[in-house]
């Protein structure tokens, strides 16, 4: 599974790309907003330091904006996916700018009757929010579960980006159902790599050590 930063921070970005373990980056207008930066300038900087997707969110409405919107962001970057709402006219969006060979993040789905549509209209990651659902005593795994089960009947080749991930045990359960993506803030990336075993661990070896050096 690849593991994306859900975050607009370059510091962050460039601390998870260090590690060799980033595979991507995705952005929305309030991760954004929080860096007070300009977009544009910001996504490329981005991509200076991601080998891999970066999503670039449109915050037009109606299809000619969204088309407008998404043709200048993905001139940016050959690694700029443009990310569009779940509505009718984000997915007449992403027929048309398939058509002209740009790739699309559908973001905002909650349902699989959604994640049918957008892989049918060409989308190239379909993101389901997980959180969000859990919010209202509904358990986003289980969504997870029936996207990938009926992109696997058919065949599509829409990748499935988990979003809206609160903790660890959202990213092992993505990874065991297969998804194909994982997009996560910085603070449950970081989360990943701790254990309380490994630092107890780590300290009686330090201690020990000691010991021998006296």
């Amino acid at each position: 599974m690849k593991i994306f930063l859900d975050t607009a921070n370059i510091n962050e970005i460039r601390e998870a790309s260090s590690m060799g373990i980033l595979d991507g980056v995705t952005t929305n207008p309030s991760l954004v907003a929080k860096e007070g930066r300009d977009f544009k300038g910001l996504l490329k900087e981005i991509c200076s330091v991601v080998n891999g997707d970066i999503s670039a969110e449109v915050v037009a409405t109606d299809l000619d904006g969204m088309l407008r919107e998404g043709r200048d962001l993905a001139k940016l970057d050959d690694k700029i996916v443009v990310k569009v709402p779940l509505i009718k006219e984000g997915l007449k969006a992403v027929k048309c700018l398939k058509a002209e060979g740009i790739r699309t993040n559908v973001t905002l789905c909650f349902s699989p009757n959604q994640a049918l549509l957008a892989a049918k209209a060409g989308a190239y990651i379909i993101s389901p929010f997980v959180g969000r659902l859990d919010d209202i005593s509904t358990d986003g795994m289980d969504l997870i579960e029936q996207i990938i089960t009926i992109y696997r009947n058919y065949d599509y080749d829409t990748q499935v980006l988990v979003a809206s991930i609160r903790h660890p045990i959202h990213v092992v359960e993505s990874a065991m159902m297969g998804a194909d993506i994982g997009t996560m803030p910085f603070s449950v990336f970081t989360q990943l790599i701790k254990h309380p075993l490994t630092d107890i661990g780590l300290e009686r070896f330090l201690a020990d050590w000691k010991k021998v050096q006296q």
